[in-house]
């Protein structure tokens, strides 16, 4: 029997680099038929010589030359530009796709991909926050296919093996409270780049280690929780858990509840994601119950994060405002990292965008990317 043909899009970031090493030791899973990445064309190349996929796509044409003369395995297809991740998901045959993409250029791989009943381990989020009302209503979904990749949705979907969705009284989802979970607010108003870089639990990309900071991260998080489990906002709880072992808690109707705990690693919900239903052996870090082990609980500051109650605000709205929370963070961030805008000045720039981008038209692809590129453009302008 063939092993089926994995496509890991963003295959340089961190879940494409530790999914890659997952497989290197567990070769028997799949064949790993496409590589992407934008930028790091030293580390694709690495990947390409190692793995020998038939299918590479890198971003940045910039890096052609430097990237073909590392390159010792030559791909049957070699494409440029972000375009090529789009018809390389609509076109290409594969089996099953690892999207680890970062932010709104994740949503048209997954799009593609579901509209042509492919499996997905979904690591971009965004996917389902801007476009959760197309991707839900796709038959590939309702079989099944999309299965989370994020700690927490990982977590709740574990959890609720066995169980009716009916069942469920709430999600609690956790956060660790990112480097600023102590701050005052006269603190936060002096947050440097530096500062918001260096999280206490995880090892992200820049962007992520940011969303985490002002927990945006977890409204993204809310709101792909809604969709990925049909369940209304106002079910979905976020707590502030420092220690980042208790990545979800279902609470049950019968008051019964039930949690998934591991060390904050995402090698464990990379590899449920590749093989569920299923469980495969592999020697991933477990917790240590013959030493004292601390797991606090908090409620969450909503007035210290603003990013969260919008979040939650533009879940409740629905339609193209959580598009809009997205594309506006999105943009908010990058300004900051250019340290063109200070910290507190992020959900400031996401606030004003949910009041002012608007659209009554009926939500598809095509307009979805409209309102992405309206509101980037009104973001990147607003003086602050």
């Amino acid at each position: 029997m063939s092993k089926e043909k994995l496509a890991i899009f963003g295959s340089t970031g961190s879940i494409g680099t530790q999914a890659l090493e997952i497989l290197s030791h567990k070769t028997q899973l799949f064949h790993i038929s496409v590589l992407t990445a934008n930028n790091n064309y030293r580390d694709l190349a690495k990947q390409v010589n190692h793995f020998k996929p038939d299918v590479v796509v890198l971003g940045n044409e910039k890096y052609k030359r430097q990237f073909l003369e590392l390159l010792t395995h030559k791909p049957s297809i070699t494409e440029y530009g972000s375009d090529a991740l789009i018809s390389v998901a609509e076109e290409y045959d594969y089996d099953f796709l690892l999207n680890s993409l970062v932010g709104f250029s994740g949503f048209f791989p997954t799009y593609h991909a579901l509209k042509r009943e492919k499996k997905i381990a979904l690591a971009n989020k965004e996917s389902l926050v801007v476009g959760g009302e197309l991707l839900t209503a796709m038959p590939a979904f309702k079989k099944g296919n999309l299965i989370p990749v994020d700690s927490e949705h990982s977590a709740m979907l574990q959890c609720l093996v066995g169980e009716k969705k009916s069942t469920i009284k709430k999600i609690i989802i956790t956060a660790s409270g990112g480097p600023f979970r102590q701050y005052t607010e006269e603190e936060m108003q002096k947050i440097t780049v530096e500062d918001a870089l260096r999280h206490p639990n995880w090892d992200m990309g820049a962007k992520i280690t940011i969303d985490s900071s002002t927990m945006m991260n977890k409204g993204l998080e809310i709101i792909e929780a809604k969709w990925m489990f049909n369940l209304p906002v106002e079910k979905i709880e976020p707590v502030i858990h420092p220690q980042s072992i208790i990545h979800s808690i279902i609470e049950f109707v019968d008051g019964s509840s039930k949690a998934q705990l591991g060390p904050p690693d995402m090698k464990v919900p990379i590899l449920y994601a590749l093989t569920y239903p299923e469980r495969v052996s592999y020697p991933n870090q477990t917790l240590d119950y013959t030493q004292h082990v601390n797991m606090e609980i908090y409620p969450v500051d909503f007035k210290k994060f603003p990013c969260l109650g919008l979040s939650i605000q533009a879940a409740k709205a629905g339609g193209f405002q959580p598009a809009v929370l997205n594309a506006a963070n999105e943009i908010a961030v990058e300004r900051f990292l250019k340290k063109e805008i200070r910290y507190i000045h992020i959900p400031e720039i996401i606030k004003l965008s949910l009041n002012n981008i608007k659209s009554n038209k009926e939500i598809t692809s095509e307009a979805l990317l409209h309102i992405d590129k309206e509101t980037r453009e009104f973001a990147n302008n607003l003086l602050v």
